[in-house]
């Protein structure tokens, strides 16, 4: 079998396309995420949102 080591973002476009893409599938779908990092990656810092935040303040230990 081979492996293949890649970011999330990889991962993301190989499942939407259902293989490894072509350096030019990978720049031109990667445009889009760069486009929205913000909202994107704000996601993994997901104890920083307020909302989650008022939720973990109700859950017990």
């Amino acid at each position: 079998s081979n492996v293949y080591l890649g970011s999330a973002e990889l991962a993301a476009i190989c499942s939407r396309l259902g293989r490894i893409p072509t350096r030019e599938e990978y720049m031109a779908d990667i445009g889009v995420l760069d486009a929205s990092s913000n909202d994107i990656y704000r996601y993994m810092n997901f104890d920083q949102i307020e909302d989650y935040q008022d939720v973990a303040k109700t859950v017990a230990a």
